[in-house]
């Protein structure tokens, strides 16, 4: 679950963390459906949008508000429809499972960079149907919610869990088994001016040599309890997004030399991530990244 519900007066208010993959391989498309099976190791932060609920009266329409919190570390226009956002279709998917209308105002006040790998659009779709349970004393049925989840998107199931840590995720996102907590660890995140397009990137993937699929790895490194190491991680999508866009793999090479450190790929990127296992040297990463990056925003975040 998102971090602890602040309810008043019917209005619930949750936080909803963004992820970072230490680890993701991907497997070839599977025959009956096209889509890519994944085994992958999450690891949430404390980078996190806010979502807040408010119950309506009856009968008064919905709407959904997105707008990005003034701490927000990289900010872009929201020029997509609202009732597109996975939050707003997250209140109509809750809305199906309570069979009924749940007149309310969501609120996502943005701080994840969107289309960066971090699943923020994710997180504020679980969160919302946290928060609209909360708000009007549901008890939705745990397998048809996490359909739903699974409908919304790929990542949203490793949200709607009751506690925000670490997840083994496989298949397309249905399987959610929890790993050893990474608390302690911090990282200096770096983001682009760029998104890397999910399609295209996983179109680059598929446009390579095949290679083994590598999910045994991953269930080592999450579950083997060893830790975090960063020279183990490894992410199968990381050379398709280079490919996808150049620029990302130049900047990676640049921001390389700023920190005499590896930089990872987060999920399908653009969002990059060194790991630390300090806080104060993540934040003077951040700062060398940042100052010496133009272009590019960076801030540390701790792994929960």
């Amino acid at each position: 679950m998102h971090s602890v519900a602040v309810a008043q007066s019917r209005r619930v208010t949750r936080s909803a963390h963004a992820k970072i993959n230490l680890a993701l391989a991907v497997g070839p498309p599977r025959p009956s459906d096209g889509l890519h099976p994944i085994c992958s190791w999450f690891a949430p932060i404390d980078l996190c949008d806010e979502v807040t609920v408010e119950v309506l009266p009856d009968g008064t329409p919905s709407r959904c508000e997105i707008g990005w919190a003034s701490d927000a570390p990289s900010a872009s226009v929201i020029d997509w429809p609202i009732e597109k956002d996975l939050a707003a279709r997250a209140h109509r998917a809750v809305e199906s499972l309570a069979g009924r209308a749940l007149p309310a105002i969501v609120t996502v006040r943005k701080r994840i960079p969107v289309g960066g790998g971090l699943g923020g659009g994710s997180s504020d779709a679980a969160a919302t149907m946290l928060a609209l349970r909360d708000a009007f004393g549901l008890t939705l049925d745990p397998v048809r919610a996490a359909e739903a989840a699974l409908r919304l998107g790929s990542d949203v199931p490793f949200f709607l869990r009751e506690a925000m840590t670490p997840a083994l995720v496989e298949g397309v996102g249905e399987l959610v088994l929890g790993a050893p907590s990474c608390a302690g660890l911090s990282v200096a995140l770096v983001f682009p001016p760029f998104g890397t397009p999910t399609g295209a990137v996983y179109r680059a993937f598929d446009a390579l040599a095949a290679s083994e699929f590598r999910a045994e790895r991953v269930r080592r490194m999450a579950l083997g309890g060893r830790g975090v190491r960063s020279d183990e991680l490894f992410n199968d999508l990381a050379i398709p997004a280079e490919r996808a866009e150049p620029r990302l793999a130049e900047l990676r090479r640049a921001a390389e030399r700023v920190l005499g450190a590896p930089l990872h790929i987060t999920g399908s990127g653009s969002t990059m991530f060194a790991l630390f296992s300090d806080h104060e040297a993540a934040r003077a990463g951040a700062a060398a990244l940042g100052a010496g990056l133009p272009g590019c925003r960076a801030l540390a975040a701790r792994l929960l």
